[in-house]
């Protein structure tokens, strides 16, 4: 039903004492078929679902995966929400259309898995999915890193692994750390990379040389950062583009050692009001761009855009709107060879939504 056109007409009508009763029967059909995953519902007799954190990755068939936490008791993060599951959805046709959700990491009440982030393996056509893990009941504020993989693009998934001993140190236990949510990449090596938080340590990359058999910590972190996406510029030249709290926008952290120094410095051009953002590389007509969304303001979470560097992150291009209103995390995947997917929260976290964008159209429009 259509919300608004009820109360219009009932307006119209002039009706008086009119009691609206919706059948709920039906509810958890209704969200299966919904456009893509949508945000706070329910009533007395549900329990009230919230998604966050969207993560999105074209799978080696070119299939679209699209994961998300369903944070189903509240909004709350990881170490205060006793209940947070990792879904999925799939589109086999480019996100025109996409396959009911299914929950793919799901532990028992006062176990939660949060921030769901994705990596291709396109040597072993394997998905990383990375997640955050913690015992609220058991182990409270310990978090644990972990994922699953996929062999067959998204429709099985294996068991946990936990990787927490591999990614991180002992005397870190305590300390507030997380696998950033979205995605990370494959280099030209082959390497797998991926960026961590540590609150109290700063922001590492993390990855696996041997197709994820087995992982590494980079010992040198970057600074200032908090949320952060890596791309791989040229062979061995790897580019960070961190969140930083409080300071009104982005900043980007360079190595050409893979990672044993690093050279930062202040995207002033690139405003941000500390939020995830999503930081991708694509050659499109035999020119490596650089492509950024992120939230286009110093102190709120609204207005998210698009833009784009086609000289190695050295300078960006002007900002396009994609949405006006409030909005916060997002995640990006090369669709094909001419079209960007965007998977992005919206509405105070009341909806998650699927945008596909014309590289042709966009450049154009941005001048290029």
């Amino acid at each position: 039903y259509n919300l608004e056109k009820i109360k219009n007409y009932i307006k119209q009508k002039n009706l008086k004492n009119v009691t609206l009763k919706i059948n709920l029967e039906n509810l958890n059909k209704i969200l299966l078929n919904t456009k893509f995953f949508i945000g706070s519902g329910g009533s007395t007799t549900w329990e009230r679902i919230l998604y966050r954190i969207p993560s999105i990755i074209t799978a080696s068939n070119g299939d679209l995966i699209a994961a998300i936490d369903e944070r189903v008791l509240s909004c709350d993060d990881l170490k205060s929400n006793r209940d947070i599951n990792i879904v999925m959805r799939k589109s086999t046709n480019n996100g025109k259309s996409w396959h009911p959700i299914v929950r793919i990491v799901d532990y028992p009440l006062g176990e939660s898995a949060s921030d769901p982030s994705m990596i291709l393996d396109k040597k072993t056509n394997t998905i990383f999915l990375f997640y955050n893990y913690m015992d609220l009941d058991e182990q409270k504020n310990i978090y644990y890193l972990k994922y699953i993989s996929s062999n067959d693009n998204g429709n099985t998934w294996s068991s946990p692994v936990d990787i927490t001993e591999q990614i991180s140190k002992p005397s870190w236990k305590n300390d507030f750390k997380f696998i950033t949510s979205g995605k990370g990449i494959q280099t030209s090596d082959g390497t797998l990379l991926h960026c961590l938080v540590n609150l109290q340590k700063g922001t590492h990359i993390f990855g696996s040389i041997d197709n994820g058999k087995t992982w590494f910590l980079n010992e040198n972190p970057v600074s200032p950062g908090d949320e952060s996406k890596i791309v791989e510029l040229e062979d061995n030249v790897w580019m960070v583009n961190s969140r930083v709290n409080n300071l009104g926008l982005r900043y980007s952290h360079l190595t050409y050692d893979k990672g044993k120094s690093w050279i930062s410095k202040e995207e002033k051009s690139i405003i941000d009001p500390g939020c995830n953002a999503a930081f991708i590389k694509i050659n499109y007509q035999d020119s490596n761009l650089l492509f950024l969304s992120n939230i286009n303001s110093k102190f709120d979470r609204r207005e998210i855009v698009l833009r784009f560097s086609n000289d190695l992150g050295k300078t960006w291009s002007k900002p396009k709107v994609i949405y006006f209103g409030n909005a916060a995390y997002s995640s990006m995947t090369l669709i094909n060879e001419n079209k960007l997917g965007l998977f992005f929260e919206m509405d105070n976290y009341s909806k998650n939504i699927f945008v596909s964008i014309s590289l042709k159209e966009f450049l154009k429009e941005m001048g290029m």
